[in-house]
């Protein structure tokens, strides 16, 4: 392959930023669920393997045509479906410039400047987070590798406690660690628990309300019998709910039992940066680790999110890396390989260091207060209509709906499916289906940097519209 020019960088580039920059502009305007499903995007991009090269402007331009058709519209204003920030504008630039750049985050020697974002963006979440800020935090893909880096921390204290190095040994012999997990945690601390070798399915499952939080008494009973290592897994914002665990009681209780204490708060640890909000989450700064994304509610591009763990030497036993070939730091200084998995891996910082600098902490309350009253806005106006049924109490920015609620399970589940059909063909909005104590559901997610009251409010019409339609066709 030839060389590349300088002088062919540029308008490579700025054809994709212009593509970038088109998109992002009709946005507000393109049906807000996608034109082609996956087997038509499929057929698009279906061909044998290319025996030469292309030219890189039309390779690009044949990118652009092919996917557009299959783009899902999370940065829109309405896009509902799932709790996805929408990658703010700042964040999206910085985010180019780090590709651009082409840093490896690994060590402060391959990039001192991605090492310095990193350190100084670290300390700022904290702050914004209200964390102890002696923590260790690490720059991770999200929540999933968040919630797995804090459990393989966990697991690394909680037998060092018990006189097992399990980094150096293994689970082999290691004596028994009793993981205790609400019945409706997130899929992804499940699978943290798999990769570690914990297993998903010998944990001991807590008993959760009507709103997905655990229940404190059964809670209590079970940590009573707690013998040996243990780890507690509570939740930041239910899933469907948003509900939020009850961190004054059960992190002092499972500390009592000698528990390590992990938060999965993805989104709902954001609550934090909001004194309308904070309240929920009272007590959950004495927990151990903590695992919350950017790409959510910080408006980060993906992929982006942060562990949080109070013991710092745990965290660094559980993660280092060493080679004779790999720098070290200075004492003192932070390394950032020693706080995730991954040697090479992109330079996080640089967007969470601009987005943080861009809302600052008023524009970040500002954005969870704005979204959390744009979800009570949908809940009152669908609550109204008969045979529509809202499960959950709007705390945060969940809003969990069931519809042909007056019609039984059976066909109130139809009628839930079909609505949620009829709003994604309709197009102004792009809503998400559930299941909910054995029922479909309806998810309403609010979170997108572009969403406002104006828009929900469009949205509930169109959500009431395609309900109409559907229990009274004409």
């Amino acid at each position: 392959m030839a060389r590349t020019r300088p002088e062919d960088i540029a308008p490579l580039w700025r054809r994709a930023c212009e593509a970038a920059i088109a998109f992002r502009h009709d946005v507000r305007d393109r049906a807000a669920a996608p034109q082609d499903d996956y087997a038509a995007s499929l057929r698009g991009f279906s061909a044998p393997l290319p025996e030469t090269g292309s030219d890189p402007e039309a390779v690009l331009g044949d990118l652009v045509r092919l996917a557009d058709p299959g783009l899902m519209t999370p940065t829109g204003p309405r896009f509902f479906g799932w709790v996805i920030g929408g990658s703010h504008p700042a964040g999206v630039a910085a985010d180019w410039l780090t590709s651009a750049w082409g840093q490896n985050a690994g060590n402060h020697e391959a990039s001192p400047a991605a090492s310095a974002a990193e350190t100084v963006a670290a300390g700022w979440l904290l702050e914004l987070l209200d964390l102890p800020r002696e923590a260790s935090l690490g720059f991770v893909t999200g929540a999933t590798m968040a919630n797995f880096t804090a459990l393989a921390a966990a697991r690394s204290g909680v037998l060092r406690d018990v006189g097992w190095d399990v980094e150096a040994d293994g689970l082999f012999g290691a004596p028994p660690v009793t993981v205790l997990i609400g019945a409706e945690a997130h899929a992804t601390a499940y699978a943290a628990l798999q990769l570690l070798g914990l297993g998903r399915d010998r944990v001991v499952r807590l008993a959760v309300d009507e709103q997905g939080r655990i229940v404190t008494e059964s809670a209590l009973e079970a940590l009573s019998g707690v013998d040996g290592p243990a780890i507690a897994v509570l939740q930041a914002g239910q899933l469907n709910t948003g509900a939020f665990d009850d961190f004054a009681t059960l992190v002092p209780a499972a500390h009592e039992a000698g528990a390590w204490v992990h938060v999965d708060g993805a989104f709902g640890l954001w609550a934090r940066a909001s004194r309308r909000t904070r309240s929920l989450t009272d007590g959950v700064d004495a927990a151990d680790s903590w695992a919350v994304d950017g790409h959510k509610w910080l408006q980060t591009p993906y992929d982006c999110g942060y562990v949080v763990v109070r013991d710092r030497e745990s965290h660094q036993r559980a993660m280092t890396i060493a080679a004779s070939y790999l720098p070290t730091s200075e004492a003192g200084d932070r390394d950032p390989s020693h706080f995730v998995p991954e040697l090479s891996r992109r330079a996080r910082g640089f967007a969470t260091w601009a987005m943080i600098r861009t809302l600052g902490r008023d524009g970040i309350e500002e954005m969870v207060d704005r979204h959390c009253t744009c979800a009570r806005v949908v809940a009152d106006r669908l609550r109204p209509e008969p045979g529509i049924e809202v499960l959950n109490d709007v705390c945060l920015n969940q809003v969990l709906v069931r519809f042909g609620a007056d019609r039984g399970d059976t066909e109130g589940d139809h009628v839930t499916r079909e609505t949620i059909a009829r709003i994604r063909h309709d197009g102004v909005c792009f809503v998400g289906g559930s299941s909910w104590r054995g029922r479909e559901a309806m998810r309403f997610s609010v979170i997108g940097t572009e969403t406002d009251e104006l828009e929900v409010s469009r949205s509930a019409e169109a959500v009431l519209t395609a309900y109409r339609s559907v229990v009274s066709p004409s």
